[in-house]
């Protein structure tokens, strides 16, 4: 069974500006980490830009929301447009969220095509998606990629169940806006806390106990998060039993990362897609897709990026 890579050169066309944290480099260099011959045996193709990609957006977006991101987006040529003080919509900005969004989409179909042997996919994309809340762009995120993806897996595949496990630094506060009343549809989230969004408090559960968050103090390293994971995460999400598994998968836990205080390693970013892929194999009959979020140290990305994808390959 294979691993499949979505991306496309339109996302370094995302231009957020000089100095800011969520930049065309980090596209870059993963486009160097993906080209080792290590990974040779990925199944590779572009992130698409589907005719069905609106109406995905819309399971998890109104449309009032959809068309003001439209009508905001600049022409080319034009200066970039700031929806609020973090999250930028340049000429190039309209295309890769779509591609984005797409890739999600895309990754769905391809886990559960029986034709092929796609077991499991990253989607290496931005702009980021888990801070877009429903009528909200910010926090990088101009649509929720995730939860558009375990939207569109429900009604495109017939799924009952669909989760979403979170290990960005920041929570995922888009991911739960848009999930909160759907019994349905699972988040479980480890993240820093106190820190942007200001979300994620163990009492934050969702309308049906359908939400899981497990925050982590400044300065916590893996042995937090791992039991964060053991004693919270993974149980909810056994008895959650769903029938895919989404990774919202930030690397700005990592301890070199400049925008927040936990201590990660690689090896813990490794470790846990391990354990969620057990979950899967146990639940979803293995099916995984990921999708990047944060993660703005550009050495530590790539290291934490590539330990990440060789656990999906079985490397």
């Amino acid at each position: 069974m294979a691993t499949l890579l979505l991306t496309h050169p339109c996302f370094v066309n995302h231009d957020t500006g000089e100095g800011h944290p969520e930049r065309p480099d980090r596209m870059r260099v993963l486009d160097k980490v993906f080209a080792d011959e290590i990974f040779d045996g990925l199944v590779r193709d572009d992130a698409p830009l589907r005719d069905d990609v609106e109406d995905a957006i819309l399971r998890a977006h109104p449309q009032s929301y959809l068309d003001g991101i439209k009508s905001a987006r600049p022409g080319p040529g034009q200066p970039s447009v700031r929806l609020d003080p973090d999250t930028v919509l340049s000429p190039g900005s309209w295309e890769a969220a779509l591609r984005a969004v797409g890739s999600g989409l895309e990754a769905v179909d391809r886990v559960f095509d029986q034709s092929n042997d796609i077991k499991n996919a990253f989607c290496q994309v931005r702009p980021c998606g888990h801070h877009a809340e429903a009528n909200k762009s910010m926090g990088f995120c101009l649509f929720s990629n995730a939860a558009i993806a375990a939207h569109y897996a429900r009604a495109q595949h017939g799924l009952d169940r669909v989760a979403v496990v979170d290990f960005d630094v920041h929570h995922g506060n888009g991911t739960q806006d848009i999930f909160w009343s759907d019994k349905d549809l699972f988040l479980g989230s480890t993240h820093q806390m106190p820190l942007y969004p200001g979300t994620g408090a163990p009492r934050e559960e969702g309308a049906s106990g359908n939400i899981c968050n497990a925050p982590l103090s400044p300065e916590d390293d893996g042995g937090p998060f791992r039991a964060a994971f053991n004693n919270r995460i993974l149980p909810a999400l056994r008895d959650f039993s769903p029938d895919l598994i989404i990774i919202s998968a930030g690397f700005d836990a990592h301890e070199a990362d400049p925008l927040a205080n936990l201590r990660l390693v690689e090896d813990d970013f490794v470790w846990a897609t391990d354990k969620l892929m057990e979950a899967a194999e146990q639940q979803a009959g293995g099916r995984v897709v990921s999708m990047l979020e944060g993660g703005y140290d550009l050495e530590a990305l790539g290291r934490s990026a590539s330990g990440h994808v060789q656990m999906l390959m079985g490397a």
